[in-house]
């Protein structure tokens, strides 16, 4: 097992010669449930309550019925009520829910690397298996120094422009850039917050634009390149998240690969999708600045693939 803070994402080992793919397999060994996320210490998240000036909390999740249509095909929740009973209690009832269809965590289990297996290498038994590197094991929390990155300005006028259309994916140097202008450098532990103004397109969008939404593939984000994956790795995060359905970009450049692939299955980090930045935007930008306390708690699933948002941040 290596030393994380000493291994830059050059030294990772390849996943296979002929793939510019590189993994952390081995640092945390077989099974291993947390990957970047054994980045937060409780040093770093001492450290990171620190950032807390105000005390203003701000929810980061989305309503469990938004998007509207659902996407992916995954099918919206249904809820139901029953009572009052002979006591007066009203109860309620939850079913057909799809942890990963409103703001979500993707889970280790949510991606497969064929002839290879999952995080780490693993091989899952669904039927039998509750335990390997469910979600359930990052159900006390993911807390720490949160950055919230605006990569905005340009997607908002691709998106004004012509939404169905392709935008150019968010490239390593792009994201630097951005990264460098919020004056606070990242730190190991750190998880990247990135808004790149999909939710705001969204939020104003009318009913026949968000059906629309709902039936294509098409949305601004990340890279998939080994660049952000060397970035994303390099700059010490213990997780990425994003105002959009996928932190990276759909339909991604030809040739760059999959950030999906790159960094959630290979490197062990985990992807936030469909966060709400805009009020958190707004607060951070009154007070001239980009850290905050980022505090969230996935759902205990066992063996679950993915889990609500469950996300506040704390100004």
């Amino acid at each position: 097992m290596g030393n994380l803070s000493d291994v830059r994402y050059a030294d990772l080992p390849l996943l296979t010669a002929d793939r510019d793919e590189r993994h952390a397999w081995e640092h945390w060994g077989a099974g291993d449930p947390l990957g970047t996320l054994n980045r937060i210490t409780p040093e770093v998240r001492r450290d990171a309550v620190a950032t807390v000036r105000t005390g203003e909390t701000i929810n980061l999740d989305l309503p469990l019925d938004e998007p509207y249509p659902t996407l992916f095909g995954r099918r919206p929740y249904q809820h139901t009520f029953t009572g009052p009973s002979k006591r007066n209690f009203i109860d309620d009832r939850i079913d057909d829910l799809f942890p990963q269809a409103s703001t979500q965590w993707d889970g280790f289990r949510h991606l497969v690397i064929p002839d290879h297996g999952w995080f780490s290498g693993v091989q899952i038994d669904f039927e039998n298996d509750r335990d390997t590197i469910g979600v359930q094991h990052w159900a006390s929390g993911i807390i720490g120094r949160g950055v919230l990155v605006d990569i905005s300005e340009r997607t908002l006028a691709a998106l004004a422009d012509d939404p169905s259309a392709p935008v150019d994916p968010i490239e390593a140097d792009e994201l630097q850039a951005a990264i460098e202008a919020t004056g606070e450098p990242l730190r190991s532990g750190d998880i990247l917050c990135v808004r790149t103004g999909w939710m705001q397109y969204y939020h104003d969008a009318d009913a026949a634009e968000r059906e629309a939404v709902a039936g294509r593939f098409t949305w601004p984000g990340l890279s998939g390149s080994s660049e952000m994956a060397e970035l994303l790795w390099d700059s010490g995060v213990a997780a990425v998240t994003a105002d959009n359905p996928g932190v990276e970009a759909a339909p991604g450049r030809r040739g760059s690969g999959s950030l999906h692939r790159r960094a959630l299955a290979l490197l062990g980090m985990p992807f936030g999708e469909l966060f709400d930045f805009d009020a958190l935007h707004v607060a951070l930008r009154a007070q001239q600045r980009s850290s905050f306390l980022f505090m969230a708690v996935p759902l205990n699933i066992p063996g679950g693939v993915g889990s609500t948002g469950n996300a506040v941040a704390m100004l």
